[in-house]
């Protein structure tokens, strides 16, 4: 048995534990793309099989998927605007513009190199500063949650182009439908109306796929769009991009290490806020404008979300407390392997720590590896005619909606929400938001009463611990810089004001 920092030499040792990576990262790669299909799902299933296996085999196959299904999502949003994952709804914000301009290989090879960057980075914090960032996480109370919930909400103004009111109706209602369902606390039915089905809730996967899927089917049949021949002279992206670019890429990479481990959050919050940050300090992006194919609207994204994987595993490894819902699940297979994520286990048996951190780069050679070889049969989907491709996304689209719950209610929901999105894009209203609303709403709701329970159901002392603590402090104050940025008018008022010459005396 290896020990310490040994154990991190176990993955690259043997062959085998190669092999399951390698199988594992080109399954997740794929898994990913496919929309309805979850990292999180693959994995569970996974556990089934690898119930008897020994316990590194079978943690390498699961950390291989997890690295491969976080990326993969991108590549169905670059190519079709149809993100594979939560996490990969910001990367389609310039992906697709790029790959509609003919520029999709070399979309998907920025997003691979990002991918890896943001990765690398995130292993190296998780080898390093493991125990304090998982400090700076225990720091976090209910109320900070809640409001790190909320100000996503506020990060629709740079989803908006412009218009924030209709990105926050779009939030909110987002927010109520992701209440939809079983009260968690009294099992009480939230807006049901009496409908046993509707107890379950909406599964915000399919409000994704509706939103994203059906609505651009819809979208593409009223449309005459030539299919893009694209430009594969390259697929590796240039060096000056990547050099120009790599302060951002580590800003972004920074964001996703912290947003990643703290417990709730995970990629898409990561890859949300990453997004952001790059429109508001980027001051001429390239080659287009944001939101119509900007690099660095790829770059940030993917390098966020993709080191957000280093990050969950820090509170996972070091607490025994899930980064998202990936590493739930890790946490139960390594239970059901006799092993206890938590200071104990960094203590007397870090050797397995140092196997995940081994195993993680392992997964990002491959993660590369399989990334950069397919980017050319991928990048044909785009050139498939309408009347061929729209069929086929239908198709997937209804296979990925009905595996996640085997449910034909889930269909019906995807459809509506389908024609709700198709609506929405027609009139200008964007769907992102409603998609992002969906996703924070049981965050919200769940700390939004654990706030509310630590101040002995007060909500007055709830409100009264925000502005009277430091973090909460902070994040109000970003929340409301965050709107006044997304406000046009009042930032050219400050700019012009800013303009003026002071007189002179």
């Amino acid at each position: 048995m290896y020990t310490g920092v040994e154990g991190f030499l176990v993955p690259f040792m043997s062959l085998s534990l190669v092999w399951w990576i390698g199988v594992g990262t080109f399954v997740g790669l794929y898994v990913g793309a496919i929309p309805g299909l979850s990292v999180t799902m693959a994995v569970s299933l996974l556990i089934s099989f690898t119930f008897t296996w020994d316990v590194y085999p079978a943690l390498a196959i699961m950390v291989g998927i997890y690295t491969g299904g976080v990326y993969g999502g991108a590549r169905s949003g670059i190519l079709l605007n149809i993100p594979g994952a939560p996490a990969a709804v910001a990367s389609a914000f310039d992906g697709y513009p790029l790959a509609k301009m003919g520029l999709a290989g070399e979309a998907m090879g920025l997003s691979t190199t990002q991918s890896v960057i943001g990765d690398f980075f995130g292993i190296i914090i998780l080898a390093l500063f493991a125990p304090l960032i998982a400090q700076l996480a225990l720091v976090f109370m209910p109320r900070d949650y809640f409001l790190l919930a909320f100000m996503g909400l506020f990060l629709v103004g740079s989803l908006s182009e412009g218009n924030m009111l209709k990105a926050l109706i779009t939030a909110f209602f987002g927010i109520l439908i992701g209440l939809i369902g079983m009260d968690p606390e009294t099992g009480q039915g939230r807006m049901t109306f009496g409908s046993l089905p509707m107890l379950g809730g909406i599964h915000f996967v399919i409000v994704m796929i509706g939103t994203f899927g059906i609505s651009e089917a819809l979208v593409q049949l009223q449309t005459k769009v030539v299919p893009v021949k694209q430009k594969i002279t390259r697929v590796t992206p240039k060096w000056d991009v990547i050099w120009d670019n790599m302060w951002l890429t580590l800003r972004a990479s920074t964001i996703g290490v912290i947003i990643g481990a703290l417990p709730g959050t995970g990629g898409d919050i990561a890859a949300l806020m990453a997004y952001d940050h790059a429109r508001r300090t980027v001051k001429n992006p390239y080659p287009m404008p944001f939101g119509q194919g900007a690099y660095q609207g790829l770059i940030a994204p993917e390098a966020a979300c993709n080191a957000a994987i280093g990050g969950a595993f820090v509170p996972m490894m070091t607490l025994g407390i899930p980064g998202d819902s990936v590493t739930a699940v890790l946490i139960g297979a390594l239970i059901i392997h006799g092993l206890r994520p938590g200071p104990m286990l960094m203590r007397e048996q870090p050797e397995f720590f140092w196997f995940v951190v081994g195993s993680l780069v392992l997964a990002n050679v491959f993660l590369y590896i399989w990334g950069m070889t397919g980017i050319r049969l991928f990048s044909k989907i785009v050139e498939i005619p309408k009347p061929i491709i729209i069929p086929i996304i239908v198709v997937l689209t209804f296979v990925g909606g009905y595996s996640i719950q085997n449910s034909i209610a889930d269909i019906y929901w995807m459809i509506g929400f389908g024609v709700v999105g198709y609506f929405m894009k027609r009139y200008a209203y964007p769907v992102a938001p409603l998609v992002l609303g969906v996703i924070l709403s049981p965050i919200i709701d769940a700390n939004f009463r654990r706030g509310v329970q630590m101040e002995h159901g007060s909500l007055v002392g709830f409100f009264t611990a925000m502005v009277s603590n430091t973090i909460p402090l902070v994040l109000l104050a970003l929340m409301l810089v965050t709107a006044i940025a997304s406000n046009p008018r009042i930032m050219s008022a400050i700019k012009r004001r800013l303009s003026r010459k002071v007189p002179t005396h």
